[in-house]
């Protein structure tokens, strides 16, 4: 009797986070770094580093870096003018360093996505579900829990530096709720990172509560007179306040909904690693004044 043929192993693509990580850079490195200009580059150098363990253990084949440019020019933001309207507009010295983490990455022959509509999010959940399709698992970089709600059966998630990874069935353990109900968990407890209230009077463990019995936000609103009748402290409040809220609601969902449609020019080569820019590499070194190692390291991912 012949063995049972082997699944097939799923070809991965990898999607990056960056700007988490450039955020991270910025905040953690020592502002000892300048370029040939003067201009700091700690978060640039914190980039590369991050960047270069990770295809040093990976070797992608496939990848695609995301970077956020829709600041205060996202769809969100027509949707709701306050939208991340809590955060502070980052200075010059650290938009720079975006634009040379976008550069090495091009220099280093990976795909690199940003669009002024659409947020890395948005821009990482297309890629995946533009290649899911042709057979693709996704394993995504990084610890934003709006993006555990992108994963299916046999994608990852990945905190690349606390080491953790998860699939779809470890998000609950994480975040109290399915993956496939993370947009709607954000929508009735908010999200303050992004100044999204959500409803008010209800926090992350009702949210849970009210998710785990009715199974997504549309059910939950159908059935709202059927809240007060739950074991749960205050639930007659929780469900005036979700017929009052009833639209705002919606509208939360709307902005805690990862866009699946975003425009890819790199999506028919499915995201392929390129071959890397030599010239482009010695230059940027050069400009932002790699020490010897980051050098050798660069070249050495470039091959």
């Amino acid at each position: 009797m012949s063995a049972a043929p082997l699944p097939a192993v799923k070809p991965t693509l990898h999607l990056i986070d960056a700007s988490l990580y450039v955020f991270r850079a910025w905040h953690s490195m020592p502002d000892e770094f300048h370029d040939a200009e003067g201009w700091p580059t700690n978060a640039v150098h914190g980039f590369a580093r991050f960047l270069l363990e990770l295809l040093e253990r990976e070797r992608p084949q496939h990848i695609a870096v995301a970077f956020d440019e829709a600041l205060d020019s996202c769809f969100r933001n027509r949707l709701y003018p306050a939208y991340k309207a809590n955060r502070e507009a980052a200075p010059e010295e650290l938009r720079r360093q975006f634009r040379h983490c976008k550069a090495l990455c091009a220099a280093l022959g990976l795909n690199v996505l940003a669009h002024h509509d659409y947020e890395a999010d948005d821009l990482i959940g297309s890629a995946l579900h533009a290649l899911r399709p042709r057979g693709f698992r996704g394993v995504i970089v990084s610890a934003d829990k709006d993006l555990s709600q992108l994963l299916y059966e046999h994608d990852e998630q990945w905190d690349f530096a606390r080491n953790q990874r998860w699939g779809q069935s470890g998000v609950k353990a994480r975040h109290g709720v399915e993956a496939r109900q993370i947009a709607d968990y954000l929508a009735l407890c908010g999200d303050a990172v992004d100044n999204i209230p959500g409803i008010s009077g209800i926090g992350s463990k009702s949210a849970a509560v009210l998710l785990a019995h009715f199974g997504d936000l549309d059910t939950l609103l159908a059935r709202v007179d059927e809240v007060q009748f739950l074991r749960l402290r205050g639930a007659a409040q929780m469900a005036a306040r979700l017929r009052e809220q009833r639209e705002q609601a919606l509208l939360w969902r709307q902005l805690t909904t990862i866009a699946l449609d975003a425009p890819l020019h790199e999506a028919e080569a499915d995201f392929r690693r390129n071959g890397a820019d030599a010239g482009m590499l010695d230059g940027l070194s050069e400009a932002l004044r790699f020490g010897p190692m980051t050098r050798r390291r660069l070249q050495e991912a470039a091959l």
